[in-house]
């Protein structure tokens, strides 16, 4: 996603740091072999960008998914609205084999919240719980607040923690454009905090937003209780909100805050993850998966994370049917269910397909937001072939020129991809211009209104020409001869 890469996937936290290969140009044999593999795609390149750039109808899908499914967290209504929506819609176009294949899935309810500071004068604060917290009692939990910027004061408050209410109130970093985002390092108090929290003797646990900038926007997320032996209810605050606590408590001033949380956990559900295909003509059971997941939070339209994904991902194998440009290998359109708050999707796609992943020429998953494209991460078990890989992909990625500068970096790609990758499938993350992204991440704020149109249109049409060469040519990406 950037470069540094954080991935919540069943309430554990992944963190890669990609390594990159200089941008330069190839040389040696694979330069020789890489040339003609350029030049043997460029009309068909050049006539997926032209005709993406000019007409396209993924804007129209994006907007009935945002505007009319509803939200769709896993467990709910609105998820099996959108899932039911993404197959009519795949029919629609005359996509081939389309299905849902059956995932059962966490199902976490948020109901009705609230969270108020009463001493020393009544605000009511910006919150989210988060998900998979426990509920409180129905008339909340009342106490007095402690601010902690990190483990290190946690451990320092001792028996002062217990009894209170515990703030994380731990600053995420402005974007870097080298380093990118730094979600890795503050998401772990909004997995983690609870757990941390309750060991102390906490009754519950406050987060500052995951994000580097807010107009009092909370975003909300996973958490994990692990082996907590008292789990006790976690949410996050806004920025703002945060920073008013924390100022009251450095000036010595008390703070008494009443939660109010009716979050509950029912049994798991039932749920799917969609299957669209472009067969292809010569080895239809060589397979290059891409996709996004169809799950988002309760909050907001789930506009960057991640409808536009699956979007960009539907959309593009409808614009290479309707220029019929029919790869040789097959084209397959995965949205996977319970990415958010489970993994769920993944896994079973990785287990109902295992012994098909010796076909999976490569897997493309979308989950950074729809901004500006901005090239691919690989990864493979295999590392030479992840090397092999990533050159090749620099070669094809110069085919992408008309619409924007693509680099290539290595390391982890995608959390509903991983689970094929001890499979030793070629795995890519599509990558995107980052700098916004955590301003809207899971919060109300991910709405189609962030969504750039003429950005939307280039990721359809840089997925779908870096699919259809990958389906089409002659080796497998990071074989070589």
């Amino acid at each position: 996603m950037f470069h540094f890469i954080t991935i919540i996937a069943k309430g554990l936290v992944f963190l890669a740091l990609p390594t990159m290969y200089p941008e330069t140009e190839p040389t040696g044999d694979d330069a020789q072999a890489i040339s003609p593999l350029v030049k043997q795609y460029e009309p068909a390149a050049r006539q997926i960008l032209e005709a993406t750039m000019k007409s396209n109808d993924a804007w129209d899908k994006l907007e009935e998914l945002c505007l009319t499914v509803g939200h769709r967290l896993s467990g709910s209504p609105g998820l099996e609205r959108a899932i039911d929506w993404a197959i009519a819609a795949m029919n629609s176009e005359g996509q081939e084999n389309v299905r849902r294949e059956k995932v059962m899935v966490p199902h976490w309810v948020r109901g009705r919240e609230s969270a108020t500071i009463v001493k020393p004068h009544e605000m009511r604060m910006a919150m989210l719980g988060l998900g998979g917290s426990v509920g409180t009692p129905s008339a909340g939990i009342t106490a007095p607040v402690e601010v902690v910027v990190n483990e290190e004061e946690l451990e320092s408050l001792g028996s002062g923690a217990k009894g209170k209410i515990i703030l994380f109130n731990y600053p995420m970093p402005p974007y870097d454009p080298q380093r990118g985002s730094g979600y890795g390092k503050a998401v772990r108090f909004r997995t983690n905090g609870a757990r941390l929290a309750s060991v102390h003797g906490a009754v519950a646990c406050l987060v500052r937003s995951v994000t580097a900038n807010s107009l009092h926007t909370p975003h909300c997320g996973a958490m994990r209780y692990g082996d907590a032996k008292v789990k006790i209810p976690a949410a996050a605050v806004s920025i703002e909100d945060a920073e008013t606590i924390a100022g009251l408590r450095r000036r010595g001033v008390e703070v008494v805050v009443n939660l109010k949380m009716e979050a509950k956990t029912y049994p798991d559900a039932e749920s799917a993850n969609v299957i669209g295909e472009l067969r292809g003509t010569t080895w239809p059971d060589e397979v290059v998966v891409i996709g996004g997941h169809i799950d988002a939070w309760d909050v907001g339209h789930g506009a960057h994370d991640d409808g536009g994904g699956c979007v960009i991902a539907m959309d593009a194998i409808n614009i290479l049917r309707k220029l019929k440009l029919i790869p040789k290998r097959t084209i397959r359109v995965v949205l996977w269910t319970n990415e958010e708050n489970g993994l769920r999707g993944g896994k079973a796609y990785a287990r109902d397909h295992a012994d098909e992943l010796k076909n999976h020429v490569a897997a493309i998953e979308s989950d950074s937001g729809v901004f500006a494209p901005r090239g691919y991460s690989v990864q493979c078990h295999d590392k030479d072939r992840e090397h092999l890989a990533a050159e090749q992909m620099r070669a094809i990625l110069s085919l992408l020129q008309p619409i924007g500068l693509m680099t290539v970096t290595t390391g982890y790609s995608g959390a509903d991809i991983s689970p094929m990758g001890p499979a030793n499938v070629v795995l890519m993350g599509h990558r995107v211009e980052g700098s916004k992204y955590f301003d809207y991440h899971h919060s109300p704020a991910d709405t189609i209104d962030k969504v750039d149109r003429d950005d939307f249109s280039r990721n359809v049409a840089a997925l779908a020409t870096v699919a259809y060469v990958l389906a089409d040519m002659p080796l497998r990406i990071g074989d070589k001869e």
